[in-house]
């Protein structure tokens, strides 16, 4: 047979006869039942302290202390266990039993009916009662820990993060701590995504979070945004120098490489971090210079600590406008076309125009040096170079059929537009819908863009050079320049960078170069270029070089299509 559990009670009243009848009511109804009795707060409370019960009875209303202040003391304690209180009064007040309950007690009941089965009734309903709070309570628990953990890493989730920043920085302005806050994003992680696979990915993050989370105090909020975003947040740093050093120490955890399955996987971060008070007012400037922060250090490139500062500040807001105008300006067509006249410099004749792109005429604009860089970051280059290429065909024809002439246009190429077919296939189309020969069309691409995605570059550059396209390597003599690209790539022009007239002490040399490099494209049959012709003596060093084609500020300025109808065509 099985035993029952011993009921324990500890009652809590001042009046011995209150609590001889609550002894004598619970022995008649509650077989195996152990009742201990205190006749004040501080008594029970001691009592507790002993030893752990089943039901507390508690009087409201007792000399040093009363009963509801006794049960919000109790119930702000974690080692209360599962104990259920009932608390007891003469009063028949409605108000005192709300309050009494609102204090923590599962039940109230009147001292006049302790002799009757409602005290028995009131101590189980109580227990049940307790049963169910503790249910809901766990349940509420679970729930909460759902809500505010990652359950991929169990770190913080974006939404218990910005609690934590919001309890440490008070809207007020009264915080007096001072919080770092540090923005972490994964270098290569989408590339490991799409190779390997998402649990690799997801490995990789676990990884990640436990060699990070070793760094840390334990007091220090580390907190996975979403993706490859994480967040940490100190607390008493005070200087710039200080938030580095833990930047550093992050990116020296992760030297070590991860191994996952047999691939063994650099892994490292771009960090970026802002401080309260030293860079910001509030919560949210925090984090939007934190962002801004990590913005620079991706801009820097892979696995570079950026702490934030004012100039990088004015530079993320000129990048920011130059991302909503490029939106705005493309959806309302808005840019501008400017060409500038390329000269046979035999004769002196125009033979050509280079298409040249310009933001809108406003207060603020920007170089294409400024906004192309930023259109092929968000991808926003596909659109406006195609169109660059529809307005650039689309002018050549309408000059061809003016003058008679078949003069080329150039059009600049962007190597992000080379990687796909796309912008293949829209040259081809806008060639033939605009009746122009392909070889009056030059794509001119930099040499940067032979070494990237080269297998997908190249096949483009041969696939338009085979539909009779020409094309130009732009730049050349600065930088990368590499004579393989000349024999590997179909080539058929080739310019000269422009820095190559900057003349100083070392001009004998720079002279040299500048003759050879003309000398070797001619024995390789290439049409060359001079970019950046400024002055007669310029012209006359291309000429002496027997240079074919030149372009720059001594013939012309690049101008709206309007100008170069007026002031070069009539004499064409």
């Amino acid at each position: 047979m099985e035993m029952r559990r011993q009921l324990d009670v500890l009652v809590v009243d001042d009046d011995y006869a209150d609590r001889k009848i609550i002894r004598r009511t619970i022995a008649e109804n509650t077989h195996n039942a152990s009742v201990v009795e205190a006749t004040s707060v501080a008594e029970g409370l001691e009592r507790l302290r002993q030893q752990s019960f089943d039901v507390i009875l508690l009087d409201y209303r007792m000399p040093h202390g009363n009963g509801i202040e006794m049960v919000r003391n109790l119930r702000a304690r974690s080692d209360l266990g599962s104990v259920a209180i009932v608390m007891m009064s003469a009063s028949e007040s409605d108000e005192l039993a709300v309050a009494c309950l609102e204090a923590g007690a599962q039940d109230f009941i009147l001292k006049s009916e302790l002799q009757k089965l409602n005290l028995q009734r009131a101590i189980v309903h109580a227990q049940k009662r307790f049963e169910l709070e503790h249910k809901l309570h766990q349940n509420y628990l679970d729930v909460k820990h759902i809500a505010e953990k990652d359950p991929l890493t169990g770190l913080s989730n974006r939404h218990h993060f910005s609690q934590l920043m919001s309890m440490l920085i008070q809207d007020d302005a009264q915080s007096h701590v001072d919080v770092a806050l540090i923005l972490l994003d994964l270098d290569n992680f989408k590339f490991i995504n799409d190779s390997l696979g998402h649990d690799a990915g997801d490995r990789l993050l676990i990884e990640f979070s436990t060699r990070i989370k070793h760094l840390l105090r334990r007091h220090e909020g580390f907190a996975r945004l979403g993706g490859d975003e994480f967040a940490i947040i100190l607390t008493g740093i005070k200087s710039a120098e200080q938030v580095a050093q833990v930047a550093a120490r992050i990116h020296q955890a992760l030297h070590q490489p991860i191994q996952i399955n047999e691939n063994q996987l650099s892994c490292n971060a771009s960090v970026g971090a802002a401080m309260y008070p030293l860079h910001a007012k509030n919560k949210d400037q925090l984090v939007k210079f934190a962002d801004v922060a990590m913005y620079a250090a991706k801009r820097a490139g892979k696995g570079q600590i950026r702490v934030y500062d004012e100039m990088m500040h004015k530079e993320f807001s000129r990048q920011y406008d130059i991302q909503v105008g490029l939106k705005k300006h493309l959806q309302e067509a808005s840019f501008s076309m400017h060409f500038q006249p390329v000269v046979n410099l035999a004769n002196g004749k125009q033979i050509g125009y280079e298409a040249l792109i310009r933001w809108p005429e406003m207060q603020d604009a920007f170089v294409p040096d400024e906004f192309i860089p930023v259109a092929e970051k968000n991808n926003d280059i596909h659109a406006i170079g195609e169109w660059v290429i529809d307005k650039a065909i689309q002018q050549i024809a309408l000059w061809q059929k003016t003058t008679g002439i078949e003069q080329f246009i150039a059009i600049n190429i962007s190597p992000i537009q080379l990687q796909s077919e796309r912008a293949t296939h829209y040259i081809i189309e806008r060639a033939e819908y605009y009746h122009v020969k392909p070889e009056s069309i030059v794509l001119e691409i930099t040499e940067t863009a032979l070494f990237e995605q080269q297998k997908a570059i190249k096949h483009s550059i041969e696939t338009l050079s085979s539909y009779g396209f020409q094309i130009s390597l732009d730049d050349f003599g600065v930088g990368y320049s590499s004579i393989s690209h000349l024999i590997n790539y179909p080539i058929n022009i080739v310019k000269l960078d422009k820095s190559l007239f900057k003349m100083d002490e070392s001009e004998e040399k720079r002279l040299a170069i500048f003759e050879a490099l003309a000398n070797m494209l001619k024995r390789l049959n290439m049409t060359v270029v001079a970019e950046g012709i400024e002055n007669e003596d310029h012209y006359k060093l291309c000429q002496a070089l027997n240079i074919d084609h030149g372009q720059g500020y001594f013939f012309a300025r690049p101008a709206a299509a309007q100008q170069i109808e007026s002031q070069w065509l009539e004499t064409a």
